[in-house]
């Protein structure tokens, strides 16, 4: 229940001084009288005029609060409220050959991909997204699921040295359409991340493009990586030691995967742009959600104001029959 003059209602705040009026007056009424004993008054029953005394005061107070809350407009809400969501196929395709440990991005381009698509996932409850990876060779993480909660885990899963190291971007491209094209959603994604050029795999990355324009699936692709050179643990037989490589790779490419599909190319420099990319994609790829809403309001202080009346007449009633005072 709602009120369309809520203010009103702060009149019932004027209730307590007549309360505490009335307490008091009630006190100096009290008449005295000087007898030997109590013993004997206890055996009389008290009249009815003694236990409805405080009756009339009673209504009086209800009949105000009644009418204060008749004033404050009471209505009663229906609602009805429809709502269709159309989630889309999203695809991660993820590079982890060896140069993604570079650690121009914190702690490294690999790590750091992982966390900022995990938020993008948690931000998409109603897509169906799945996990493509790729170096030399590519293979299917997660097919596409709603089941979120395994997708993330699988993705915390990922580490570099599970395939042979190199970069088949072409491949890794083929693979996330192969698993994206036969979805049921009316619109298909594809995230493409890598930093590398593509130099394994029998699939060119351009032709893997137009196999996604066949299918109608735009293809995201983000480069990873900043300008200069960079720290890279390369694996020795001494152990892990780093080295500084040039951080370069065929922006090229990436931008006709782009053009190609009807997507967009996004250079990632650092841990912030790399997540603003993922939430420009996110505006860009909204889910479609249509709404419906209905609301009918039913006056009530008709109710109350019924009520306020009752209690007046009554009160009326009592004063002049029950508790009637002769003159």
């Amino acid at each position: 229940m709602t009120f369309h003059n809520p203010g009103y209602l702060f009149l019932l705040l004027l209730l307590i001084p007549i309360i505490y009026w009335y307490i008091k007056e009630m006190h100096k009424a009290d008449a005295s009288l000087q007898i030997s004993s109590l013993q004997n008054l206890t055996k009389f029953p008290k009249s009815k005029r003694i236990k409805i005394r405080h009756l009339p005061f009673i209504l009086r107070l209800l009949t105000v609060i009644f009418l204060i809350v008749a004033i404050a407009r009471p209505q009663s809400t229906n609602s009805l409220r429809n709502e269709t969501t159309e989630g889309i196929d999203i695809m991660i395709a993820l590079d982890i050959s060896g140069t993604m440990l570079a650690e121009d991005l914190k702690p490294n381009r690999l790590e750091a991909s992982k966390a900022v698509a995990t938020e993008f996932i948690l931000s998409r409850p109603n897509d169906n997204i799945g996990l493509v990876i790729f170096a030399a060779e590519s293979f299917t993480q997660c097919p596409l699921t709603t089941d979120h909660d395994v997708l993330i885990n699988l993705f915390k899963g990922v580490q570099y040295g599970m395939i042979e190291d190199g970069t088949a971007i072409g491949l890794g491209l083929a693979n996330a359409v192969n698993r994206i094209k036969d979805g049921k959603a009316k619109s298909k994604v594809i995230i493409l991340l890598t930093d590398g050029s593509n130099n394994r795999g029998d699939i060119a990355p351009v032709s893997a493009a137009e196999i996604a324009k066949t299918f109608g699936i735009r293809v995201y692709a983000i480069g990873v990586g900043s300008h200069g050179m960079v720290r890279v643990p390369v694996p020795t037989p001494l152990g892990m030691q780093y080295q500084l490589m040039e951080s370069e790779f065929d922006e090229q490419t990436l931008k006709d995967i782009a053009n190609i599909t009807g997507g967009k190319y996004f250079r990632a420099t650092d841990n912030l742009k790399l997540r603003n990319i993922y939430q420009e994609i996110d505006q860009l790829e909204k889910t479609k959600i249509s709404v419906r809403e209905y609301s009918k309001k039913n006056e009530m202080f008709y109710i109350f104001a019924l009520a306020a009346f009752v209690c007046l007449i009554s009160e009326i009633l009592i004063r002049n029959t029950v508790l009637r005072k002769i003159p």
